[in-house]
């Protein structure tokens, strides 16, 4: 039976080896397993001993070992880790020296530590865990108001979420669009008009809308945008909005007017820039004749005209313009240049009503061209409620021939009531109008160049007598209802 030994072995490190203590020192139990090697019981059995063995260090050890390298850091680890867990680095009972630099570089990495994960608070107990951050007030407050915040939401939604089948996640989402003035009703509109709209995470869409914002759309228009256009809310900043707007300055429009152009026309943003919307400028200036310096005005008097088919809008009205009155290109062109919105108007419905109620006033195809011309807005007035009644006042009133139109076309873009009537009227209580046809050029001017040149008295004066005669107008039409 072979005899047992008990040996407690025990190795200092020379100071020919410092890569170890120079190391980062992570863990207390592992830095003193490779500062010493405990062998508890070896067999003395010839068979299993291992002569001119070294330490993983090179020093030369004791043919006594265990069987494997192993069990020098892992065989013992459960046994040990009550004593390891009262060990210090300066501990005297082992002889493992630790320099004064080592301690040092151990403290400022335990200053960084600290500083990682939280201030550090003296006041607490020596079991307190380093980095643990107190909550102040400000944050307890915080996140009392975000929750009722979510319970408000949750409360005033859920029955929209039964009818929608929404999910709970999207209700920070719709308590966002709240404060554009969104209601219950607009988001069913949403939800059938784009349903991916509504699954937005709330920090997008506040980051996309802020956006618009910032590039000078009103507050109070987003709502009218979204409703238009809910997928605005899934287009990125950096990849659709910016180069949109980045598009339209290099148009020439102004900065303060973009928001407009946004808020006339969102669908905008569905369009790409590099295939849809620079073709389109650029069959405006090639093929309709659109001056570059033009280019801007007709873009704000229509911002439509970006996003619509250019070339089938301007091929039918050009062709029909032609044939119905004979009218040049060039006329043509001015017409859109002056008033785009031609291009979006019926032929059936807008244009061809008005070129025949012109004609049935007696007007020739070449004096509707140039009134046209001069006054393209015709084409967006009322037959019923502005061109008829305009038109009799002229030959009733004022006792002046159609063709003195086709002089004065402006006479057919003023207000009948606001303008037309008072000074007619104003003029006649002066006992100041010419006899015979009323002179138009007296309805050109502003109020105080009337006042000055034909009426001969004070603004104010004139102003109340408008004043009087409106409400005598109102009074009149509503004694007809």
């Amino acid at each position: 039976m072979a005899a047992h030994t008990s040996i407690f072995l025990k190795i200092s490190f020379p100071g020919a080896e410092p890569s170890l203590f120079n190391a980062p020192i992570r863990n207390r139990r592992s830095f003193f397993r490779f500062s010493r090697i405990f062998v508890v019981s070896s067999h003395t059995n010839q068979k299993i001993l291992k002569p001119n063995r070294k330490s993983r260090f090179g020093q030369p050890i004791s043919p006594y070992d265990s069987d494997s390298d192993a069990a020098d850091a892992d065989g013992f680890e459960d046994e040990e880790e009550e004593e390891d867990d009262v060990l210090t680095s300066d501990d005297e009972s082992l002889d493992v020296r630790v320099s004064g630099h080592d301690r040092q570089r151990q403290k400022f990495q335990n200053a960084a530590h600290i500083r990682r994960d939280g201030h550090h608070h003296p006041e607490r107990g020596s079991g307190a865990k380093l980095g643990h951050q107190r909550q102040t007030p400000e944050i307890t407050q915080d996140c009392r108001e975000k929750e009722a915040r979510e319970s408000l939401a949750k409360d005033r939604f859920s029955h929209l979420a039964e009818e929608l089948d929404l999910d709970e996640r999207w209700f920070p989402l719709l308590d966002y669009l709240s404060t554009f003035g969104f209601k219950d009703s607009h988001f069913i509109q949403m939800y059938e008009r784009h349903m991916p709209s509504l699954q937005i995470n709330k920090g997008s869409a506040q980051e996309r809308l802020e956006f618009l914002l910032s590039v000078g759309v009103k507050h109070k228009d987003i709502r009218k945008i979204i409703l238009r256009q809910p997928q605005i809310l899934e287009y990125t900043v950096e990849n659709n909005l910016k180069s949109h707007v980045t598009f339209l300055a290099s148009l020439g429009i102004p900065d303060s007017r973009i928001g407009h152009i946004i808020t006339a026309t969102p669908s905008l943003f569905s369009y790409s820039v590099e295939n849809s919307l620079k073709p389109t400028v650029t069959y405006l200036l090639e093929e309709v004749g659109i001056e570059k310096n033009d280019l801007a005005k007709v873009v704000l008097l229509s911002p439509q005209i970006l996003v619509q088919r250019i070339e089938t809008s301007w091929t039918a009205r050009y062709n029909f313009l032609t044939r119905e009155l004979g009218a040049p290109r060039d006329s043509i062109v001015k017409m859109v240049r002056k008033h785009p919105q031609l291009l979006h108007y019926s032929i059936e419905d807008g244009l061809l009503p008005r070129i025949k109620f012109l004609r049935s006033i007696g007007m020739h195809n070449s004096e509707i061209v140039k009134v046209l011309t001069s006054m393209t807005q015709v084409f967006s007035l009322s037959l019923e409620e502005n061109l008829k009644p305009k038109y009799l006042y002229l030959v009733n009133e004022l006792g002046n021939e159609v063709r003195s139109l086709t002089k004065y076309p402006t006479y057919l873009s003023l207000s009948l009531d606001q303008r037309i009537r008072p000074r007619h009227r104003f003029l006649v209580s002066l006992k100041r109008a010419p006899k015979g046809p009323f002179p138009l050029s007296s309805l050109v001017p502003t109020d105080e160049c009337f006042c000055q040149q034909w009426a001969g008295t004070s603004l104010d004066k004139y102003l109340d007598f408008r004043q009087r005669l409106l409400l005598k107008e109102l009074a009149r039409k509503y004694e007809r209802r």
